[in-house]
This record gives structure tokens, sequence and C-alpha cells, in this order.
């Protein structure tokens, strides 16, 4: 080879070894930029890099079943236009202006004139077929770690009781979050 093919060569093999050095950090930045998720905002993950190998810790807040709760105009369109995506009634009433449908694990509550925006919705204690489970969060303690991490509710749970109570609180693009615990 000539000096001027080895140093090709030389820089193409350089190049291609700090590509395999980064690529973990490429590809997980890559996912969250994907999901509209900046490295930087992700709190409830600590990354940790052993022997090579990237792990992520989630945060051990156990906030139950999840479910989109979606203001419709016209609930009977919306019912028609889920169920063509699969999703059958769960429980709710027509009658009485909501509906919650499901396809598998998924959940999507469907709400006429009930609120004015979707709201992401977590049930503490309830599995996605709205079963008790065991193992979970009370909406009170889920409470007390969100108001020591600053977290403004615009609604809270009476801390002084038990069973049943919900709270509500905005993420920062002024998305609600409703965490509503019915055990």
């Amino acid at each position: 080879m000539d000096s001027v093919t080895t140093k090709i060569v030389l820089r193409h093999s350089v190049k291609t070894k700090n590509m395999k050095q980064n690529r973990r950090s490429w590809l997980l930045k890559t996912v969250f930029a994907v999901a509209g998720i900046g490295l930087s905002k992700i709190k409830t993950f600590a990354a940790t890099d052993v022997s090579n190998k990237l792990t992520l810790k989630p945060h051990n807040m156990k906030l139950g079943a999840f479910s989109v709760s979606l203001n419709v105009k016209d609930l009977n369109a919306s019912k028609t236009f889920y169920e063509n995506l699969g999703f059958t009634v769960f429980a709710g009433d027509l009658k009485m202006n909501y509906l919650i449908m499901k396809n598998n694990n998924a959940l999507i509550g469907l709400f006429q004139g009930m609120f004015q925006n979707n709201i992401l919705t977590f049930n503490p204690g309830w599995d996605e077929n709205a079963q008790k489970v065991d193992n979970f969060d009370d909406v009170r303690t889920i409470q007390k770690q969100l108001k020591s991490k600053g977290v403004k509710l615009m609604s809270e749970a009476d801390e002084t009781t038990t069973g049943p109570a919900s709270m509500i609180f905005v993420d920062p693009d002024g998305n609600q979050i409703y965490i509503d615990q019915h055990v």
C-alpha cells in the first residue's frame, strides 16, 4: 500500500473503532430522541456503566394500571373508531358519557363533556383488568414523594385517610396526570 492509502485505511479504522465505542451511547440517545425525551430530563433512571454494559435502574414508584383519558366530542363516533382499532368496551356506560376501552393491555378512556383536555391516568392498586394487586404504592405515598421532589399538585389526596383517593398534577408540557386509586 502507498502512504496515501495507508492513511485513509488508518483514519477509517480509528473512525470505526470510535463509532463502536460510542455505539451504546449513541443508541441510547437515539432511542430517547425518537421518543421525544431529552437525556437531561430523565430523572427516574440512573445509568451506570459496569463492564461496558449500560444498566438503567428505574425509580421504584408503583403507579398501577395506565390509561389515556380522552376528551371526545362524540362518544359513539369515538367508540366506533377505537373498535376499528381492535378495542372493545371494558367498562363505563354510554348513558353516563364515558367508556373504558381495552385492546390487550392497552386502555383508553373516552369521556364526553367531563373535562377539557386529555389526561394521563394511573390507578395504583389495580392491574389493567381493574383487578386488585397486592404490591402497590398508595396514592398518599406517591403524593409525598412527588411533593418532596418539588412537584406542584393541582389537587391532593387527604393524607389522613386510607383507601380510595386521587390527586392531579401537570407535567412540564402542561399534560394533566391523574393518580386515581380505587382500593
